[in-house]
């Protein structure tokens, strides 16, 4: 089980690993070596998950998941598939516990006094600059 936070954790049969060869340096052994790991979960698919919990994570996650509902995690930092796999499996948690956050409330505030008399006295220096600017008018 891979646990998300308390109350919730996913099956590892959910989730699936499949490895291919990464791009970048590392020599030869880029070349011959299968170590990029993606990390596939079917988001829409996931008995586990309950509908609101689909629904922030399709809004929250919505340029990692395909339009079958399934999210995609990479990792090809490390030179080894194992450290890649528990890498994109870390990161995966983190991507849920983010999607799955609860947003705190605004708290609306409003802008000090003094902070009013700086922005007045702003527009007033701002205006005073583009007057200066101005062709006099001519006298009658």
């Amino acid at each position: 089980m891979i646990e998300i936070f308390t109350g919730l954790a996913i099956p590892d049969g959910e989730v699936r690993f499949s490895a291919s060869r990464a791009g970048g340096p590392g020599g030869q052994n880029v070349n011959k070596v299968a170590t990029k790991v993606t990390l596939t979960f079917d988001v829409a698919g996931s008995p586990d998950l309950s509908e609101a919990q689909r629904a922030h994570i399709r809004e929250r996650l919505a340029t990692r998941i395909s339009r079958d509902g399934i999210l995609h995690v990479v990792s090809q930092r490390h030179r080894t598939q194992g450290a890649n796999r528990a890498a994109a499996l870390e990161r995966f948690v983190d991507l849920l516990r983010y999607a799955l956050a609860e947003e705190s409330a605004r708290v609306p505030t409003r802008p000090t006094p003094v902070s009013r008399e700086r922005r007045v006295a702003d527009k007033k220096l701002h205006a005073r600059i583009k007057e200066s600017r101005r062709r006099p008018l001519p006298e009658e």
